[in-house]
């Protein structure tokens, strides 16, 4: 493959892999089982089979969203802090699961998902300086993690207090 071929499919490869790396970790992370089939939930919530399809799109558009960043970044800094805004996020993201599946406390991952809704936040903003689409595509993301941090409440509100 030539030095420019590689170059262009470089940011597409590292940024696929970062988001099956970072799903497949939340996934198995996620624990279905007995605990979380006892806690009650708001008759608002999803089914649990849709959240597998909401996780893939919006890691697919984080993944080109960070394609289309990368490629405007005009210095390795700036690559550099797109990165690290994504590094950030990715942990945050996984730290949830943990906290809410296998430590099972969502009063805990209540407080977690705040900083993860931050982060979602501040890479629309930096990336917005990169290229608008970048940001557009997070904008689900930001949703979603909207939509799941209300859910989280009501799952602390129904089945608190945990220890």
């Amino acid at each position: 493959m030539s030095e420019a071929r590689s170059r262009r499919w470089r940011p597409i490869l590292v940024a696929a892999l970062a988001a099956i790396v970072v799903a497949a970790t939340g996934t198995t992370l996620t624990d279905l089982g007995p605990w979380y089939q006892s806690l009650r939930e708001p008759a608002w919530k999803p089914p649990d089979a849709a959240f597998g399809a909401i996780w893939t799109t919006i890691f697919a558009l984080a993944a080109i969203s960070g394609v289309l960043a990368w490629r405007n970044a005009k210095t390795l800094s700036g690559r550099q802090w797109i990165v690290g805004l994504f590094a950030v996020n990715g942990f945050l993201n996984v730290v949830w699961s943990l906290i809410f599946f296998k430590l099972q406390r969502p009063d805990l991952a209540l407080a977690e998902v705040g900083l993860l809704w931050i982060s979602i936040l501040a890479l629309i903003v930096a990336l917005f300086r990169k290229s608008v689409w970048a940001s557009v595509l997070l904008l689900p993301y930001l949703a979603w993690v909207s939509t799941a941090a209300l859910l989280n409440y009501d799952v602390v509100v129904l089945n608190g207090p945990f220890q």
